[in-house]
């Protein structure tokens, strides 16, 4: 079965961290671009971050940048979202996804082949 599963999301305080993981079975992570999105109450899906295949191209959101770190281990078929000094604005519900491809489009774009179901982050205190 193919899919993506994460984890990691929870309740943390303002100036917290949180780590997310999003796991990939049943097909091999290292061909495909990954990129982290997040949708909050009321609002649009936005993009995060991405990574080229490789691991060796990221891209961050300016409201992310500083903050937030992706990275990726094709080896354990994992993609990761370090989040640091959390803000209350950074609640929402966190998706990976991936797209069959080894390099970065401009802004994270393009069609996405597998989706996770979403993990919770709430920041508040």
């Amino acid at each position: 079965q193919l899919q993506l599963v994460e984890s990691g999301g929870g309740l943390v305080q303002p100036g917290g961290s949180l780590r997310l993981s999003c796991a990939a079975s049943g097909f091999t992570l290292g061909a495909y671009v990954m990129t982290w999105f997040r949708q909050a109450p009321g609002k649009e899906r936005e993009v995060i971050s991405c990574i080229s295949a490789g691991g060796g191209d990221t891209r961050y959101a300016d409201s992310v940048t500083g903050r937030f770190t992706i990275s990726r281990d094709n080896v354990r078929n994992t993609l990761y979202l370090q989040m640091n000094n959390l803000k209350p604005e950074d609640t929402a519900v966190y998706y990976c996804a991936a797209r069959l491809g080894l390099l970065i489009l401009r802004g994270c774009e393009g069609e996405y082949d597998y989706w996770g179901q979403g993990t919770q982050v709430t920041v508040s205190s």
